[in-house]
């Protein structure tokens, strides 16, 4: 369940780095309580995952969701280059999160 709670945090920050796009100077009030609420539910995700799964190895794979998530989101829908080294680091990101998760052993 840990894990669950923790991927859910990590899109739940990609949802904040998206409205975080938009929220013109915390001006534009539907985005930014979008992203204060994913915030808010991000971390608080984080920290019941962080209960059962080991700080550092919680903290590597929720952002590493988040900065994945947050490059392909501006690649699909903001243009961004998609280029074969983009997606040989993303690729790596995934790997090392992987590895993380393996060698937590029984900590989570």
């Amino acid at each position: 369940m840990a894990w669950l709670l923790l991927i859910l945090g990590g899109l739940c920050e990609v949802a904040f780095t998206t409205c975080l796009r938009f929220v013109d100077g915390f001006r534009n009030l539907p985005w930014t309580l979008g992203f204060l609420l994913s915030v808010m539910l991000s971390m608080a995700l984080l920290e019941v995952a962080s209960r059962s799964i080991a700080m550092g190895t919680a903290y590597a794979v929720w952002g590493g969701i988040g900065a994945i998530g947050t490059v392909l989101v501006g690649m699909a829908w903001f243009g961004e280059p998609v280029t074969s080294l983009r997606i040989a680091l993303l690729t790596g990101i995934v790997l090392c999160i992987a590895g993380l998760k393996l060698s937590a052993g029984t900590a989570g």
